[in-house]
């Protein structure tokens, strides 16, 4: 079997072809968009993988989604989620031992800045403001994607430009406006 032949079982060769162009399409973007998120470039890239292979494993349900992409961004940062309350346990282990924390390395100086910055906010509103301002998402989607009300994304939205105003310049005039959102 050639590199480009599918098994077509019911249909399903044609939702892994679908999954496989979807991965060319927006994998990098996902990367980025769960970095900006997380922080770390292995996590981000772990878990878009995940949410990519549940797509392989489950080809009958993703043939069906309107929006494969947002519904792959939902399933990585599910486990994002789920990795960060684990690490939270870790890290906390770890800052008491007095282990320091390891140094990024091939990102430029702003990347860097922006995600410290980021990392500094706490993670619900640092998962809205990268869906808002980084996958430029509305509140609707956001508040979707999240499962939360849009008075929530608002608020988690207009509490993270405030707690960025001082360290990232880009937002701190947005910190002062109530109705961007």
């Amino acid at each position: 079997m050639a590199d480009g032949d599918t098994v077509d079982i019911g249909g399903i060769g044609d939702t892994v072809d679908m999954v496989r162009e979807l991965y060319e399409g927006c994998y990098r973007r996902l990367v980025g968009q769960l970095f900006a998120i997380c922080g770390s470039l292995g996590e981000a890239e772990d878990a878009v993988q995940e949410a990519f292979v549940q797509a392989v494993e489950k080809p009958r349900r993703f043939a069906k989604l309107d929006n494969p992409e947002a519904w792959l961004r939902t399933v990585a940062l599910n486990a994002v989620r789920r990795r960060y309350r684990r690490a939270t346990r870790f890290h906390g282990l770890l800052s008491r031992a007095g282990v320091p924390e390891t140094a990024m390395t091939g990102l430029t100086a702003d990347r860097v800045a922006l995600v410290a910055a980021l990392r500094q906010l706490p993670y619900e509103q640092r998962e809205a403001i990268v869906l808002h301002h980084i996958v430029d998402l509305p509140v609707r989607e956001i508040a979707v994607q999240l499962g939360v009300p849009e008075g929530t994304v608002k608020a988690r939205l207009s509490r993270g430009r405030a707690g960025l105003a001082p360290l990232v310049h880009e937002f701190a005039d947005d910190a002062e406006e109530v109705n961007h959102v």
